[in-house]
């Protein structure tokens, strides 16, 4: 926090210490000159608070102690400088039963109602992420102010959960309830400003202004607008169930009731009692405690901890400050622009200039959508540098090759590089394919030399691979592994083999659904199938937009490295290679493309009547994947299920309510699994065969 926040909490340690001061614990309580209390949330040894039962019982004592001696007004706020609070503690939730769910529930929302009823006026003053339970504290207070930094939201929904400590019937009662059950059917974050709008806060200001704006909310000076016609129009149930209409309908569109179920009960639950508070309080504790129970919301909370296990492989600060990307094609210019994007200083080569101006412009469209903020945008292309003689190799603390995937150049584009590098900068190949321990020959010294392959696009994916090979130093691997949390990605740690882990588990997937298409079972089917499981894109459009070219050699590769069983890739998709039908960057290849690079697809009830089908249509396509990657299990080229399951789900987008491939191959039944397999390799061939490690599995 700034000067001001920290003269705050020093006066209320003063204060505290003429007055009777609070025990140590997650508050601090201090009453300043105007009689006014405030009470500081900073949870010991905690980068950011969390709500969780501790909070919320000692923010009871507080409570019972302002109700006795009453101040003038109550002020909330973080001592956290990334922000208010980040949501309940999931932690509190797992393992745990629908009743004790339902019992830290009731209890938290006592806790909260108690904060609602309070004699004097309350107010949260949040900055930073204001999340979840975070933001269900906040909407307890009679007033909310905001920090011009702050972003409100209920992330619930990404757990397959919906709030839980009042916030269903809360939000749609201050703010607008259209906006309000926007936010939290989507989980998405909005704006300081966006929040104010929709009548979520009262006021946004500066730090400096926080305690004039806080006086102002207790003495009466900053006043609540009256509910607007929009929101006592929702009070009326008829109302409710037309907008509930086209709410389920815009759900529906992303997710099903079956797989997705919290969406969907929280539009039942507004539109059946979204004009009796107490009764929408009612089934909010029943509806959000059946949740917990169900495998979408254990698969998604999994989910979860897997992302925080993969972020935490982070060990200290990567020191890294300076980028340096050789290779401006789409996979080079899009690292670099991302790096810039996340504050590092990049400098982009090629060997001609046109490639890095294309890379501008496809960097400035990518940042233009994601930082949705002119001055930011143009602050990002600053820090992004064409650097077509490569100067800027000497000061960079790492140098990323991006070239294609050529064994001869990348080599010597490593040697060269490493020729120039400063003392102590890393270097680092994105290569998907080659091994390291090839790329690695010739270096001076391999110890600093280490794979970091990104995924396409470089801006969606969250996943990166951190290739290791026999000579690379500890150091370095922590270097690589920090950095690419510094990116706001997620560091995979694989072994050098061929295809490393996820394009060694995806390739089996798009070949057998090749085959399919080779089998005459139309490529639309195929791909909705895949769709229905939850796959985000059906193979046949993934092979399309991974470029058939690609996803060709990849599964050569494999079939020659590692003698993977994989089905023969069909004659016309070589014919059609050689046409130049390569997928989406050509306009045509499987699918036929738009001018907006949407493909153009028939629809199911469109095909042919008789089109030939596959009753084991999914277990053909997703558990050869499960056996590649018990495969690599057993090879060490992953070191857990966890890492595993990690880099499916945040690199290939595998269905997240499934928990990842493995986990749900658990949940199926490994016995199953394996006969199942046994069934398809007599039935279709020994690509079906059951990897030996499932023995151990």
């Amino acid at each position: 926090m700034d000067t001001m926040l920290n003269a705050l909490q020093n006066r209320a340690l003063e204060l505290s210490a003429a007055r009777d001061a609070a025990p140590e614990g997650n508050w601090r309580v201090s009453r300043d000159d105007e009689n006014i209390a405030w009470l500081v949330l900073d949870k010991p040894g905690k980068s950011v608070n969390t709500i969780d039962r501790s909070v919320l019982e000692e923010l009871d004592r507080h409570l019972a102690a302002l109700e006795a001696d009453r101040p003038r007004g109550l002020v909330i706020r973080s001592a956290k400088p990334n922000g208010f609070a980040a949501g309940a503690d999931i932690n509190g939730f797992v393992g745990a039963s629908q009743s004790a769910v339902r019992e830290m529930l009731e209890e938290g929302h006592r806790v909260l109602d108690r904060l609602a009823a309070l004699p004097c006026v309350s107010v949260a003053v949040v900055h930073g992420h204001c999340l979840g339970g975070g933001l269900e504290l906040a909407l307890a207070c009679r007033m909310r102010i905001a920090m011009s930094n702050a972003t409100l939201g209920f992330p619930e929904v990404m757990l397959g959960l919906h709030p839980g400590l009042g916030g269903t019937f809360r939000s749609v009662a201050l703010a607008d309830p259209i906006e309000a059950m926007g936010l939290m059917l989507t989980g998405k974050s909005i704006s300081a400003r966006k929040a104010k709008a929709i009548g979520l806060v009262d006021a946004v200001v500066e730090e400096r202004h926080v305690l004039n704006a806080s006086h102002a909310a207790i003495f009466g000076d900053l006043v609540r607008p009256d509910p607007s016609l929009r929101s006592r129009a929702f009070s009326f149930k008829p109302a409710r169930s037309l907008a509930a209409r086209q709410m389920r309908a815009k759900a529906s569109e992303k997710a099903r009731p079956d797989t997705y179920p919290a969406p969907f009960a929280l539009i039942d639950l507004w539109e059946a009692h979204g004009g009796r508070p107490e009764r929408m309080r009612e089934a909010e504790l029943e509806s959000f405690a059946k949740l917990v129970e169900s495998p979408t919301a254990q698969n998604l909370v999994r989910v979860f901890f897997l992302r925080e296990t993969m972020r935490g492989l982070r060990k200290g600060r990567s020191e890294i400050k300076r980028v340096h990307v050789i290779g401006a094609g789409a996979m080079g210019g899009d690292i670099a622009a991302w790096a810039a994007k996340e504050g590092f200083a990049v400098t982009l080569q090629d060997i001609a200039l046109e490639p890095i101006g294309r890379a501008v412009k496809a960097a400035t469209k990518m940042l233009e959508a994601v930082l949705k903020d002119p001055l930011k945008v143009r602050d990002a292309l600053d820090r992004l540098v064409p650097d077509p003689d490569g100067q800027g190799v000497a000061g960079a603390d790492l140098v990323i090759e991006a070239a294609p995937e050529k064994l001869d150049l990348k080599r010597r584009i490593l040697r060269e590089a490493e020729g120039r590098l400063k003392p102590g900068a890393t270097l680092a190949t994105n290569t998907s394919a080659l091994p390291l321990p090839e790329l690695a020959e010739g270096l001076s010294d391999p110890s600093r030399f280490v794979g970091i392959h990104f995924f396409n696009p470089v801006s969606r994916m969250q996943l990166v691979e951190i290739v290791r090979h026999d000579g690379v130093s500890d150091e370095t691997l922590r270097r690589a592994t920090s950095f690419v949390v510094e990116l706001s990605r997620l560091p995979a740690p694989v072994k050098p083999s061929a295809g490393f882990l996820v394009n060694r588990a995806l390739t089996p997937y798009i070949a057998e659904a090749l085959k399919l298409v080779d089998e005459g079972v139309p490529k639309e089917r195929i791909d909705a199938r895949a769709e229905a499981f939850g796959m985000p894109m059906g193979p046949v459009e993934l092979a399309d937009q991974v470029g058939l070219d690609i996803a060709v050699e990849v599964a050569d590769t494999l079939r020659e490295r590692l003698k993977m069983p994989l089905p023969e890739t069909p004659g016309w998709m070589h014919e059609m290679i050689r046409e130049g039908r390569l997928g989406r960057k050509t306009g045509r290849g499987l699918y036929d493309y738009d001018a907006d690079g949407k493909p153009k697809k028939i629809a199911l009830e469109a095909l042919p009547d008789g089109s030939r089908d596959d009753e084991a249509l999914i277990d053909r396509l997703i558990l050869p994947m499960l056996n590649t990657l018990v495969a690599a299990l057993r090879e060490g080229v992953v070191d857990s299920e966890e890492i595993a399951d990690g880099a499916m789900v945040f690199g290939t987008g595998f269905a997240p309510f499934r928990g990842g491939p493995l986990r749900y191959a658990r949940e199926r039944g490994v016995d199953q699994v394996v006969a199942r397999l046994t069934e398809l390799e007599m039935s279709h061939g020994a690509r079906f065969k059951p990897d030996k490690g499932w023995d151990r599995f």
